[in-house]
C-alpha cells in the first residue's frame, strides 16, 4: 500500500514529571514520523514511556516540551478545551480492558460514545463488522472476553477518527483470541484506511507492521519502514 501523507509527527517531544528536585523523565527528546493509513508497532519494556507517548497522542496528556503534529494541527500549542474536542472527534482508544458499561447492551455501549461525536458512523453497522452482528442486545457479562474487547473496537471505529490508539488490546485475551482481535485491527486499517497505532511489549508482532518503532528508557531506539508486512495469521510467539 502507498503511503503518501505524513500524519502525524512528533518533534522532540519530552514528559517530565515532579519538580525540580525530583524529575522524572517518562520521555526524553523524541522524534517520529506516521503516515496516513500506516499500521503502527510501538514495542518496548514496562516503563520506556510507550503508553506516555499514547496519551500526549490521544490528548489524555500534555507534553512538557515539543511539537505533536497530527493532520496538520499542532495539538502541544493546545489548550485543554480544545484537546478536550480534539479527544472526542478524533481519537479512538483502545485499552487492554474493556471499559464496557455493565448494564448497558453491546449496541447502547457504542451509542453512548457516538453521542459526543460529530461525524459518526452507525453502531449496528460497526458492530456488525466486527463479527458481533448477533450479539447487538447482549449485555457484557453475556459476551466473552474477546466479544467485549470487539464492542471496545467497534466503539473506538464507529467514532470515525483519525487515529485509532490501542494500549496493549491484547493484555487481557488469550493467545487465539488475542490474534483475532490483532487480525480485526490489521483488517480494519487496511479497509478503512485508518491509522492504526498499538502499543506492546511483545516484539514477535513486529512483522504485521507497516512501520515498527522501538522504544527504550523513555526515548525511540528504533525506526523502520516495513515494505511487506504479513499477516498475523502467520506469526506464531
Amino acid at each position: 500500500m502507498e503511503h503518501t501523507e505524513e500524519y502525524v509527527k512528533l518533534e522532540n517531544v519530552s514528559k517530565i514529571y515532579g519538580s525540580k528536585e525530583v524529575k522524572i523523565i517518562a520521555v526524553d527528546e523524541i522524534s517520529f514520523r506516521i503516515k496516513k493509513g500506516e499500521f503502527v508497532v510501538v514495542v518496548g519494556p514496562s516503563g520506556a514511556g510507550k503508553t506516555t507517548v499514547l496519551n500526549i497522542l490521544g490528548g489524555m496528556d500534555k507534553a512538557t516540551s515539543g511539537n505533536v503534529w497530527i493532520d496538520g494541527k499542532n495539538i502541544a500549542k493546545y489548550t485543554d478545551r480544545q484537546l478536550t474536542g480534539y479527544r472526542r472527534e478524533d481519537i479512538g482508544f483502545v485499552f487492554q480492558f474493556y471499559n464496557l458499561v455493565p448494564n448497558l447492551t453491546a449496541v447502547e455501549n457504542v451509542e453512548l460514545a457516538l453521542q459526543i461525536c460529530k461525524d459518526p458512523l452507525d453502531a449496528e453497522t460497526v458492530l456488525e463488522e466486527v463479527g458481533l452482528g448477533k450479539r447487538l442486545k447482549n449485555f457484557p457479562a453475556q459476551l466473552s472476553g474477546g466479544e467485549q474487547q470487539r464492542v471496545s473496537i467497534a466503539r473506538a471505529l464507529a467514532k470515525n477518527p483519525k487515529l485509532l490508539l490501542c494500549d496493549e488490546p491484547t493484555g487481557a485475551l488469550d493467545y487465539n483470541t488475542g490474534k483475532q482481535i490483532l487480525q480485526l485491527l490489521q483488517d480494519t486499517c487496511r479497509k478503512e484506511k485508518i491509522t492504526v497505532l498499538i502499543i506492546t511489549h511483545n516484539s514477535a508482532l513486529a512483522p504485521m507492521a507497516d512501520r515498527l518503532i522501538q522504544f527504550k528508557s523513555g526515548t525511540v531506539i528504533s525506526e523502520t519502514r516495513n515494505e511487506h508486512p504479513v499477516s498475523i495469521s502467520e506469526i506464531e510467539w
